[in-house]
């Protein structure tokens, strides 16, 4: 698929909020549709994934580059662009990400979990989308609700 066409058939997302699920001791990444849709997509992470997303969404500083700031690094030191990260698949309850890198002219592709494609997007200002597919096949819960019941319990 051409690249025109195929951002045409994506959905760009923005993190909203990173949310504590003290059930599970787990992060859970709340993004939200860039041109402002009232849905939303969200991603079950780790503790220390959902902290390195808070920290880049925060723009905390930290006293020594973390993972994603190495990556993010070197990169830059290597020309190296990070253009996009997208949702690409979902496999039962475990999302897939694409890292779309460009460098001279040549694009490359990085299979990466969501936390880590999400993090380095978030540092390198890369937009972040998720396929229509993976956007239908999300839960069918009535995420808003249950989003309203952990409001009080952001990380």
């Amino acid at each position: 698929m051409p690249a025109s066409q195929e951002k045409e058939s994506l959905i760009q997302l923005t993190v909203d909020r990173v949310v504590e699920d003290s059930n599970t001791d787990t992060r859970i990444i709340v993004l939200a549709r860039s041109d402002g849709g009232a849905e939303h997509f969200m991603v079950w992470v780790g503790a220390s994934e959902g902290e390195a997303i808070k920290r880049a969404v925060d723009a905390a500083i930290t006293p020594r580059p973390m993972s994603h700031d190495l990556v993010k690094s070197f990169g830059e030191h290597f020309g190296i662009k990070t253009e996009r990260v997208v949702l690409t698949d979902v496999k039962g309850s475990t999302y897939y990400a694409t890292v779309f890198l460009e460098n001279k002219g040549v694009g490359r592709t990085i299979d990466a979990r969501p936390s880590d494609a999400i993090a380095l997007a978030l540092r390198c200002h890369a937009p972040i989308y998720v396929t229509q597919d993976v956007w239908k096949r999300r839960s069918g819960q009535n995420l808003n609700a249950w989003l309203s019941k952990l409001e009080t319990k952001e990380v």
